[in-house]
């Protein structure tokens, strides 16, 4: 990259600055900053899955259908108690292993079934890549914090003034209209401070994604950062690992400082006509 630098570019900057420039834009450098893209993505599906998962859920606990209310107040209760490194471990191998199961019982012959070994036979076994495996790991953040989720909207459903919706009701709006129009449109002033922290802790657990193998950029600063070695050059670079984390804690408080810009403008919006602390 340093080659399509003008000459007298070259010539202002001087030697030193263009070394470190060349090394700060070498490919494995560029790698680095292109795998944002997989935190970013991970945390885009995972807010996708638990907001879905937490509205679905909210609705079961408030539902008047006991086998609803039992399905939802058992997800938002149990999976909060779990560690999400642990579940995050568990949720793509055993999704993993299950579809090659299945897989099995279609593609493999009984005596092959009878054998017992894993994979259970070469034609099912499948293997993931870091696409498949970032798909796995945002939907498994998504199962996590949707339970979360689902106990902030449903306490914010509950939080709009029954006085709203009796009105609603006065005016001749049918349920479905109550529900749309006024329930949920005033429930996401009070939900909002809850899922933007939901959001904050859904981030955090991007970092997560090098467990699986994926190259983050988590993944890519312990690869950078480690001791550098060859031996034609020797000792390239000693352990700088602490100056490329030092890079990932700058950049999850930018993050979090944006986030948190994004989310004030949501509760302004969701706020207004609203005497709620997000109404101005």
């Amino acid at each position: 990259m340093v080659d399509l630098l003008p000459q007298w570019l070259r010539d202002v900057l001087g030697q030193d600055v263009l070394f470190w420039l060349g090394y700060f834009t070498n490919g494995k450098h560029l790698s680095w900053y292109a795998s944002v893209q997989y935190t970013l993505a991970a945390g885009a599906i995972g807010a996708a899955v638990a907001l879905g998962l937490g509205v679905l859920s909210a609705a079961g606990r408030n539902s008047r259908f006991a086998g609803f209310r039992l399905l939802g107040k058992a997800y938002t209760n149990s999976l909060p108690g779990i560690p999400d490194v642990l579940f995050f471990l568990f949720f793509p191998l055993a999704f993993e292993q299950a579809v090659e199961w299945i897989r099995a019982q279609a593609v493999c012959t009984p005596a092959e079934l009878a054998l017992g070994r894993w994979p259970l036979c070469p034609d099912a076994n499948l293997i993931f890549g870091s696409f498949e495996y970032l798909i796995l790991a945002g939907v498994s953040l998504g199962i996590v914090y949707g339970a979360f989720a689902g106990n902030v909207i449903s306490g914010a459903m509950n939080s709009v003034p029954r006085g709203q919706l009796e009105a609603a009701r006065a005016y001749g709006m049918s349920p479905l209209q109550v529900l749309l129009r006024v329930h949920i449109r005033q429930m996401w002033a009070y939900a909002l401070p809850g899922l933007s922290n939901i959001w904050m802790l859904l981030i955090k657990a991007t970092s997560l994604l090098s467990l699986l193998q994926i190259s983050d950029i988590v993944l890519w600063a312990d690869r950078l950062g480690s001791p550098n070695f060859t031996r034609s050059a020797g000792l390239v670079h000693p352990d700088w690992r602490w100056g490329y984390y030092l890079v990932l804690l700058i950049f999850y408080i930018l993050l979090t400082f944006l986030s948190e810009k994004l989310f004030t403008a949501l509760q302004r919006w969701a706020g207004r006509g609203m005497a709620t602390a997000g109404a101005s």
